[in-house]
């Protein structure tokens, strides 16, 4: 029999490019996660079927990008899901695209993509308006950012479910974290929702989000930044409330970091987190005893920078509040492949691997925020200051933090300018700022966060994290503790301070100092005593 067609995927790079041009043919570029059940099914159903396997082969340059390894292909060309299934120029422009596509609707874009493709040429393709508004709005700071964050929560959130919004349901946990500080009750009823309905009780981890407004019917990919950025969520929920209920949650996502997705294959001798597991509804619809005798979903063991140090970043986090060994070992061992992946320069690879794309504002901006996370607890402060310099010179050097280096194939070429990663940087920043006794850092993150400010007033809750770097700038809170890390009086300071503040351990001496922007507020020796000044009794 003869052997059925199959599409001939090409990688991402120059020479793809050059042969749609050569060619005269359109590119489809197919924008994959491993961790899609859609992806999975398209590639078992669509590209499967002959006839349009041998269409595309034909008519069309096929590449194949997967979106966590190219986050600078995924930022520019993802349709708002995946599989995104977007056709371009030989100059990289989209000339359309969707997300999954089945058999006939497959067929219907390629025949509309050709006739556009014949009629137009070059002409036909646009450029995505991320590329074209390049001039970040700019601004100044004022406390009515935050203010209008705290109306926002409370303008959209869900009185009957909890969470914010009346459709898909994420749990947005860096909005949780706004919240504990500034509207505790939807922050405490919205990780109750997430706890009971995105925790998968039998395996552990949390699932991606959940498409109904009451929580129900759950995505239920896991992935290593979902999952870490929840557990830090939960351990500062039970930091304000000493409910058990929150650690519990926490632990059992620490649980299924450390035992599912732990890799060995990983830079380094100690091994690193995976990337995700993939979300086959089947398997998890199984009950326990099914379980036991299914095979489980395939887990991507890729060891992401940024991932690994937002595990990094929650882990410490929870030993801060609990002494828990487990998360400390862990976090140590994880934190070790990340510098692995971090030159003597300062510029981070994405990945370990030939292939890997380096100097990404994302892994920037996380591994940074993983190591000041790291030197407040542990006292160690690794190449901080490195990665924030080398992020400074190379990203920020002519105004507004980009997206990674100049240049490349495609779209790749023009400047994109992340909001998310910037405020990750700035926020991570202001921690380097009073850690290292710096002023130069804090003053690069103002500028950041000043950037996007004329764009405040229409900012929805998922950029809380904006309105809490905002805060941070504008009235920052430090305290320096004399003693080394793991001493009472440090303890004490990571547990009994706001989680916005910074706590800077083994300054010297016996005491430890509040500060409130520049000006010292009280001191104190003991615990009782530090626990006094921080509520003013």
């Amino acid at each position: 029999m003869d052997e059925q067609p199959k599409v001939e995927w090409r990688e991402w790079g120059p020479e793809a490019f050059a042969a749609a041009e050569q060619s005269g043919s359109p590119v489809l570029l197919s924008l994959v996660a491993p961790w899609s059940p859609e992806c999975a099914a398209m590639d078992a159903t669509t590209y499967a079927e002959p006839r349009i396997a041998a269409h595309v082969n034909d008519g069309f340059v096929p590449v194949r990008v997967d979106a966590d390894r190219r986050p600078r292909v995924r930022d520019r060309y993802a349709m708002g899901g995946f599989p995104s299934t977007v056709f371009l120029t030989p100059s990289g422009q989209v000339l359309t695209g969707a997300t999954y596509l089945g058999i006939d609707g497959f067929r219907d874009i390629l025949d509309r993509v050709r006739e556009t493709w014949d009629a137009n040429g070059e002409s036909g393709g646009s450029v995505p308006r991320q590329l074209r508004e390049t001039d970040p709005p700019g601004g100044s700071l004022s406390p009515r950012i935050e203010e209008r964050m705290v109306e926002q929560l409370l303008a959209a959130y869900d009185e009957e479910f909890g969470g914010w919004g009346t459709d898909v349901k994420f749990p947005l946990p860096r909005t949780i974290e706004f919240a504990l500080v500034r509207a505790r009750e939807q922050a405490t009823r919205t990780l109750e929702a997430v706890r009971t309905h995105l925790l998968d009780t039998y395996d552990g981890g949390f699932y991606r989000h959940a498409t109904e407004r009451d929580w129900s019917d759950p995505r239920r990919a896991k992935l290593l930044d979902d999952n870490a950025a929840l557990i830090r969520a939960f351990a500062h929920g039970y930091r304000y409330t000493g409910e058990e209920a929150y650690r519990e949650a926490a632990e059992r996502g620490i649980e299924y970091l450390t035992t599912t997705l732990w890799t060995d294959d990983a830079p380094g001798a100690s091994g690193a987190f995976a990337a995700s597991q993939a979300g086959e509804a089947r398997y998890y619809r199984l009950d326990a005893t099914d379980r036991e005798d299914a095979d489980p979903p395939p887990v991507d063991g890729t060891a992401f920078a940024d991932r690994n140090a937002l595990a990094v970043d929650a882990l410490c986090t929870y030993y801060a509040y609990t002494d828990d060994g487990r998360s400390r070992r862990f976090a140590e061992r994880a934190l070790e492949a990340v510098v692995e992946l971090i030159d003597e320069d300062g510029a981070v690879e994405h990945f370990s691997g030939a292939e890997s794309p380096r100097g990404l504002l994302i892994d920037q901006a996380r591994v940074l925020a993983g190591l000041t996370t790291v030197w407040q607890v542990l006292g160690d402060p690794g190449p901080a200051r490195a990665v924030a310099d080398w992020t400074l010179e190379h990203l920020a050097a002519d105004g507004p933090l980009r997206d990674g280096p100049s240049g490349g194939t495609g779209l790749l070429d023009r400047p994109l300018y992340p909001f998310d990663y910037a405020v990750e940087f700035a926020s991570a920043a202001l921690d380097l700022a009073a850690l290292a006794e710096e002023p130069a850092y804090r003053e690069h993150a103002r500028k950041t966060v000043a950037t996007y400010a004329n764009a405040a007033d229409r900012m929805g809750v998922e950029a809380a994290e904006y309105a809490t770097a905002v805060a941070r700038v504008l009235e920052p809170r430090t305290i320096r503790v004399g003693p080394p890390a793991g001493s009472d009086l440090h303890r004490a300071a990571l547990r009994l301070a706001d989680h916005e503040a910074v706590v800077v351990p083994g300054v010297g001496g016996a005491s430890a100092t509040v500060i409130d922007g520049e000006t010292p507020v009280g001191t104190a020796e003991t615990p009782a005593g530090l626990e006094s000044v921080l509520t003013g009794g």
